[in-house]
């Protein structure tokens, strides 16, 4: 039996987060989107490795 791992869960989350911004009024969306970008812009800003 497969374990999910790390990524599966991440890719999840990311599309759980999607779904739920897709289901805001049209209004709210673009600063959810621009609210994500700033998260996962962090993230890989802050992951071991990523280029300076």
């Amino acid at each position: 039996m497969d374990q999910p791992s790390v990524h599966d869960d991440e890719a999840g989350d990311l599309l759980s987060t999607l779904e739920v911004i897709e289901a805001q009024p049209l209004a709210t969306r673009a600063d959810a989107y621009d609210a994500l970008h700033d998260a996962l812009s962090r993230r890989l800003e802050a992951t071991p490795g990523a280029p300076a």
